[in-house]
């Protein structure tokens, strides 16, 4: 069967239909391939830091020669000729690309449901419950992956919590880090000034491992940090003794669940355990960060997605004229919430509403970067829920965008200011569906978060795994 890898894709399929061999046999056949030249490379002393390690590629990442399609029509038959800076760099360590995972329609979603391809389901259940829930967004199929077992590790992006919400709801570790630490370059993009890129790992460990290469200065990238990448791993397991630990008051909400409070409460006590000084600081600024994010992103998302119009590449209806072709075009295109914040964006850049919106959004913004900046002169790291609830069922929120954009309430503020943020496995909910507590750093100081990040999981002991996935 050793030829299986030299078949065309009819001849292939063509073989499983006379059934000449098996799924398992026609697949395992490509599997023992790639491991064949890892496990080649490493007997010559030549394996990288991550050589043979199967991965999970958020289908945000441009690949060469792989479909990438943000999970959008107006992407659907979209073949990249390059590869992605972040995903380039796994595979010269490497890495291995087991598959393309599902995201929100250009990473604009916190459920994962918006996807043209359909919703993700979340591994786990609530207990006495089959309900299929969300593995939340925008980086659903990514946790998800990496909850189930399907890969050791997935790429994802952050815009507002996308990295750390879903890791949150699936029960495994996600990492933003300082915006320009990741190249954006090959990366699809949604709001520029926003976006960044990091893993969804099983470990602290492994996020860092992950992180450290898919770190480093990229010239293609004009956002691009031109510093040395440290060596994540390392930090893992170092002693947080002496650490201060912010506890911001304005992130204790109307609304939110004891439970969430318990379990923050029982992260305060296990980092003072480890040895850290506890402080309450003020984020004044934090109430309107929802807001201005929400006039940010999408103003960034409708000037992004305008390249999007049936003339170079991507999907194309032909109408009478050339306005026409446009208009088709994008309405065939765009999924229903990508539309929407396209509509917001347009509307708040438009001439009479630009001062009024988006400036004085971006003046917000400003104000909650001095929040931070004043706040980190006081301590060293923020610790902060990660989500304001568990994993919710699938349609829930469907029908209620301001009910769906409340999920990043306490993500969204480390992306207007341009913070490392990491989410970590704490707990669980009564219903037994995994809690987050989020760790929140200074600028470049993600080694700080990863050994705050270490202390935490040794506390928690979080083992819990889904009891099913399918």
């Amino acid at each position: 069967m050793s030829n299986l890898t030299s078949l065309t894709l009819k001849a292939a399929l063509a073989g499983l239909a006379d059934k000449s061999f098996s799924s398992v046999e026609l697949t395992q056949a490509h599997v023992d391939a790639v491991a064949a030249a890892s496990d080649a490379r490493r007997a010559k002393g030549e394996a990288g830091a991550l050589d043979g390690a199967p991965l999970g590629i958020k289908d945000l990442f441009c690949t060469e020669g792989v479909r990438t399609t943000a999970c959008s029509n107006i992407l659907r038959s979209f073949i990249p000729t390059y590869e992605s800076t972040i995903t380039s760099q796994l595979w010269r360590d490497g890495a291995v690309m087991l598959g393309k995972l599902n995201l929100d329609e250009f990473a604009m979603g916190s459920s994962n449901e918006t996807s043209a391809f359909g919703p993700v389901v979340n591994p786990w259940r609530a207990e006495g419950s089959n309900a299929k829930l969300t593995p939340g967004g925008s980086s659903g199929g990514s946790a998800t992956a990496v909850a189930a077992d399907l890969c050791l590790g997935a790429t994802a992006t952050d815009t507002g919590g996308s990295i750390r919400q879903p890791a949150a709801f699936t029960g495994t570790v996600g990492i933003k880090p300082t915006y320009g630490r990741c190249s954006r370059w090959g990366v699809v993009a949604f709001a520029s000034s926003l976006d960044q890129a990091g893993p969804i790992a099983k470990t602290v460990e492994d996020a860092a491992i992950l992180l450290k290469s898919m770190s480093g200065h990229d010239a293609k990238d004009s956002t691009s940090l031109d510093i040395e990448v440290p060596d994540f791993p390392s930090f893992v397991g170092k002693s947080v003794k002496g650490l201060r630990i912010g506890i911001p008051k304005e992130y204790r909400v109307d609304g939110m669940p004891a439970e969430i409070e318990k379990l923050w409460e029982q992260g305060i006590a296990w980092l003072k355990d480890a040895g850290c000084e506890i402080v309450e600081v003020s984020l004044p600024h934090t109430k309107y960060a929802l807001p201005a994010d929400y006039i940010v992103a999408p103003a960034e998302a409708s000037s992004n997605l305008a390249r999007y119009d049936g003339m170079r590449y991507g999907l194309r209806v032909d109408g009478a004229n050339l306005t026409e072709t446009y208009e088709k075009t994008r309405a065939a295109g765009f999924g229903t919430e990508v539309k929407r914040r396209i509509m917001i964006g347009t509307y708040v850049l438009s001439a009479g509403y630009y001062d009024a919106y988006y400036v004085k959004a971006l003046k917000v913004r400003r104000r909650i970067a001095d929040d931070f900046d004043q706040a980190f002169q006081k301590v060293d790291a923020l610790l902060t829920p990660t989500a304001p609830s568990a994993a919710f069922a699938l349609g829930e929120n469907a029908d209620d965008p301001v009910a769906m954009y409340l999920n990043d309430i306490f993500t969204v503020t480390v992306n207007l200011a341009g913070l490392p943020g990491m989410s970590i496995p704490a707990g669980l909910d009564h219903k037994g569906l995994p809690l987050g507590l989020q760790l929140i750093g200074k600028a470049l100081d993600e080694g700080t978060l990863f050994s705050l990040g270490g202390a935490l999981e040794k506390a928690a002991d979080f083992r819990a795994k889904p009891t099913r996935w399918w």
